[in-house]
């Protein structure tokens, strides 16, 4: 006999989460990576003024230079993250269209599976009875 696999209480699914707000959680991520970097260059220029192996000047100009870099990077991460959210945006704009158009082809597979017709089909029917009352009321009025 199979055993029954029991739930285990307490532990909640985490909630789903939408592209942007992963989109936006990574990039938090990577601007706090970038400044802890930051952060931690300036300490070891700093050390290294301390003691004494490097001038005031050449601190300064290096801390300059690190900033630089930083900017730099921080500039070329964030064309990199709009560049792959316009790929993602894309591939959702052209798989939501997908999927409206299957959505509606498996509609009309209902509706006729019914025998219940669609709005095309009653759109043709109603011209089709309007030239036939057309054609019954010309001849209607040859007889007379």
């Amino acid at each position: 006999m199979a055993s029954k696999k029991k739930a285990k209480k307490g532990r909640t699914q985490p909630a789903t989460r939408n592209a942007a707000e992963v989109a936006r959680d990574a990039w938090q991520q990577a601007v706090a990576a970038v400044v802890d970097a930051e952060k931690q260059a300036e300490a070891q220029v700093r050390q290294l003024l301390k003691k004494n192996t490097i001038h005031g000047t050449e601190a300064a100009r290096v801390l300059a230079d690190l900033k630089k870099r930083f900017a730099r990077e921080r500039k070329r991460a964030g064309k990199a993250l709009d560049a792959q959210l316009k790929t993602v945006q894309a591939r959702v704009q052209k798989e939501g269209s997908a999927a409206g158009k299957r959505a509606s082809q498996l509609v009309q597979q209902a509706l006729a599976s019914l025998n219940i017709p669609s709005r095309r089909e009653i759109a043709n029917l109603t011209r089709t009875v309007e030239a036939l009352s057309r054609k019954i009321d010309s001849l209607q009025r040859r007889r007379k």
